[in-house]
């Protein structure tokens, strides 16, 4: 049973060598029309990586010719297949670019840009893969709206938006719990500027009044008065968008503690 066993694995692995020699032979061949068979071959059976590298060689050959859009296109989904979305992202634009008018054009299109969306990154690292994927998406948008695809480009958007949203509200949550008060309320504020309908906004803006007041109470005697009240401002801001809030309570608590504060300096 051992000795078949062997014999087994020994068939296999010579049968994988020669599989392997006649691949090498066919990269180093001249028969073109061979090329373009079994680059078809290996990419209907799934073998990317071989269909990959006939396809390098192919796309400068049959360039302009009615199989370079065959080509084109399974060389941009063959790189999609493997996982290799940076490269697949610009082949597929480069497809869309090229071959306007093909079938393929639209799914080309959005495909290079679902490609950025796949490589975007968690929102702690570096977003201008992120920011990329969203432009391309609203391009894609612009471009065919009459897509069946444009819901899901939309919502592809959504969860682009909020990575950026989640990155900029941490940012400045980190700024707070730094005691960068100044730091704080600048990217709070940008926060939503940048994104008014954030889920982070009540939030932010809870952050903001109590960043305002911890910046007042730790500032020169000049500086007080003002941004006493500018605490007083965010608390009033603040209820306004979110009279039931859970949070509201305390900063009247803060508010009041400004008042009393803003009262004292201008007893002074």
């Amino acid at each position: 049973m051992i000795r078949k066993s062997r014999l087994l694995l020994i068939a296999g692995l010579l049968i994988a060598l020669s599989s392997c020699s006649k691949y090498q032979k066919l990269l180093k061949s001249t028969d073109n029309e061979q090329k373009y068979e079994m680059a078809i071959s290996y990419y209907e059976q799934k073998d990317y990586y071989r269909a990959i590298q006939l396809f390098d060689q192919l796309q400068a050959i049959y360039r302009g010719t009615e199989r370079a859009e065959r080509i084109s296109y399974y060389y941009a989904n063959a790189h999609f297949e493997q996982r290799d979305y940076i490269l697949a992202s610009y082949y597929f634009k480069q497809f869309a670019q090229n071959f306007p008018n093909s079938k393929n054009a639209e799914e080309a299109a959005f495909m290079s840009a679902y490609c950025n969306y796949l490589d975007s990154p968690p929102s702690s690292l570096d977003q201008q893969v992120t920011t990329d994927a969203i432009k391309e998406l609203q391009l894609f948008i612009n471009r065919y709206p009459g897509s069946s695809r444009v819901g899901r480009a939309n919502e592809l958007i959504d969860e682009l938006r909020l990575k950026l949203e989640t990155k900029a509200y941490n940012i400045a949550n980190l700024y707070y719990k730094m005691e960068d008060y100044k730091a704080a309320i600048i990217n709070f504020e940008n926060l939503i500027k940048d994104y008014p309908d954030t889920r982070y906004r009540e939030e932010a803006m809870y952050l903001i009044a109590k960043s305002y007041y911890s910046y007042a109470s730790k500032s020169i005697a000049s500086k007080q008065e003002e941004r006493f009240q500018h605490t007083y401002d965010a608390v009033d801001n603040f209820a306004t968008f979110f009279p039931e809030s859970g949070y509201l309570k305390e900063l009247r608590n803060i508010q009041k503690n400004a008042r009393k504060e803003l009262n004292n300096l201008s007893a002074l």
